[in-house]
C-alpha cells in the first residue's frame, strides 16, 4: 500500500495530462478518499498498540474508608481471662482505613491478544479493500468526461473540415454570381450555410472547454487536450478491487475463528498487592494496637472462564455464515461482471461492423459531394442539392467518429469491469 502512494505522489502536480491513464493516475490522487489510506494504517497501528500493551504490568490503584456494623473480636470468656492476666486486647476498630496498589502481569493468555491484533490488522485491511473499491469509482467518471471529449475535439475539428468546404463553395459562387453565372441568392444560400456551421463550432468549443475545465478539477491538474487511447485486447479473469475485499474479508473471518479458540485456554498471571492501613493482615495485632500499617502479598494467578463454550457454537456457525454471505457476493459480482464483458464484447463487434459500413458510405458520399459540385458548376444542379449532397457527407463523418469514439469506450469500460 505504501508503494502504492508514493508512486501517486511522484506525480508531477502541474503535469498537462493527455492520455487516458495520466488523468486516471491523477483523478485518484487528487481525490479526497486517498487521504483515507494513511487514516486507516495509524488507526491500525494504534489499535495494535493498545491491544498488545496488555503485556504490560496492569497497575491500579485504590483508597477506601469504611463503618462495620460489627468486626472480629474475642468472645466475652477470652476478655475476661485476658483482663485477669493484664492483656488488654481491644478488638478491632469498626472505622477502617485503606489506601493501596495492586499490579498484575499477564505471562499466559492462550494466544487472546496476539489473536486481537490479527483481528485489528485484518479490520484494516477491510478498511482499506473498501476503500480502493471507492476510488476505483473515479476511474469510471474520468472515462466518462475523456470519452465526452473526444467525441467533441471530432466534431469540432469536423466541423472545420465543413467549414472550409463551404468556404471554398462560397468563394467560388461569388466568382460565378460575378461572372453572371450564378445567381447572388446561391452565394448567399452557400454563405448562409457557412455561419451556421460557424455557429455550430462556436458551441462545440464552449462544450469541450466546460469538459476540460470539469476533467482539470476531477484530476487536480490542467488539462487541455486529450488523445485517443490505443485499442487494447482484454485479457481473461477479473482484477478489480472487490476481489481484494472479499478476499480480506474472508481472512478476517479466520482470523476470528482463532480469537474463539483462544477464548477457551487457561490464562496464567502474576500480581503483587500493597497497601497501607487499618486493620492489616495481622489481625491479632491490630485488635491490639489499633495503628496502620504496610502489608503485602504476591502471588500467581490461574484462571479458566469455560462460560466461552456456551456460545462457540453459535460463533462458529454465525463466521461461518459470514463467509458463506462473503462467497455469495463474491459470486453474485462475478455473474454480473461476466454478464457486462459478454455485452460490452457484442456491441464493440457491433461498433466494428458499422465502422466499416461508415467508411464505404463516406466514400460514396464523398464522390456524390464531387459529382454535385461539377453539376452546379456546368447548371445542372441548384446549390440546395449542393448544399444537401455536404451535408450527407459531412453526417457520414460524424456518424463513422461516433461509432469510433463509443467503439473505443466499450473497450475501455470493458477494461474497467475488469481492471486488466
Amino acid at each position: 500500500m505504501r508503494l502504492y502512494l508514493l508512486g501517486l505522489a511522484l506525480l508531477p502536480l502541474m503535469l498537462v495530462a493527455k492520455s487516458l491513464e495520466e488523468c486516471q493516475r491523477a483523478a485518484e490522487q487528487n481525490y479526497p478518499l486517498i487521504r483515507q489510506y494513511d487514516l486507516i494504517e495509524k488507526t491500525t497501528d494504534l489499535t495494535v498498540s493498545n491491544i498488545m500493551k496488555g503485556w504490560l504490568p496492569q497497575v491500579s490503584a485504590s483508597a477506601q474508608a469504611t463503618y462495620q456494623s460489627d468486626v472480629a473480636s474475642f468472645p466475652d470468656r477470652m476478655q475476661a481471662l485476658y483482663d485477669q492476666i493484664g492483656l488488654e486486647m481491644k478488638g478491632l476498630k469498626k472505622d477502617q482505613y485503606r489506601v493501596g496498589i495492586d499490579i498484575n502481569q499477564t505471562v499466559y493468555d492462550g494466544g487472546a491478544m496476539s489473536s486481537q491484533a490479527a483481528i485489528a490488522r485484518e479490520q484494516g485491511r477491510v478498511q482499506a479493500a473498501q476503500n480502493e473499491v471507492n476510488l476505483y469509482q473515479v476511474r469510471q467518471r474520468v472515462n466518462e468526461i475523456y470519452f465526452a471529449l473526444l467525441l467533441l475535439e471530432d466534431q469540432i475539428r469536423l466541423n472545420g473540415d465543413l467549414q472550409e468546404l463551404l468556404a471554398g463553395s462560397e468563394k467560388k459562387l461569388a466568382s460565378m454570381e460575378k461572372g453572371g453565372i450564378a445567381a447572388v441568392s446561391d452565394y448567399q444560400n452557400v454563405k448562409a450555410e457557412r455561419l451556421n456551421v460557424v455557429q455550430q463550432g462556436v458551441n462545440l468549443a464552449s462544450q469541450q472547454r466546460m469538459l476540460c475545465t470539469m476533467l482539470s478539477t476531477l484530476c487536480g491538474i490542467e488539462v487541455n487536450d486529450v488523445q485517443k487511447p490505443p485499442v487494447v485486447e482484454i485479457g481473461t479473469g477479473n482484477n478489480r478491487p472487490e476481489m481484494r475485499l472479499f478476499d480480506s474479508q474472508l481472512r478476517l473471518a479466520d482470523a476470528q475463528e482463532k480469537a474463539l479458540n483462544a477464548a477457551l485456554l487457561p490464562k496464567l498471571g502474576v500480581f503483587a498487592q500493597g497497601f497501607y492501613g487499618y486493620p492489616g493482615y495481622n489481625m491479632f495485632e491490630d485488635m491490639m494496637r489499633h495503628e496502620m500499617s504496610l502489608n503485602g502479598m504476591v502471588g500467581a494467578r490461574l484462571t479458566w472462564n469455560i462460560g466461552a463454550l456456551y456460545t462457540r457454537k453459535n460463533d462458529k456457525a454465525k463466521l461461518q455464515l459470514q463467509r458463506e454471505l462473503t462467497e455469495s457476493n463474491r459470486d453474485v459480482f462475478l455473474f454480473n461482471s461476466n454478464l457486462e464483458q459478454l455485452q460490452l464484447t457484442e456491441e464493440i463487434a457491433r461498433y466494428r461492423q458499422l465502422m466499416a459500413d461508415d467508411d464505404e458510405i463516406i466514400s460514396l458520399r464523398s464522390s456524390v459531394r464531387k459529382a454535385a459540385e461539377s453539376k452546379l458548376s456546368h447548371g445542372i444542379i441548384d446549390v440546395n442539392d449542393l448544399v444537401r449532397e455536404i451535408n450527407q457527407e459531412n453526417a457520414a463523418k460524424v456518424q463513422r467518429s461516433m461509432h469510433e469514439i463509443q467503439m473505443l469506450k466499450k473497450i475501455y469500460d470493458n477494461k474497467f469491469a475488469t481492471n486488466q
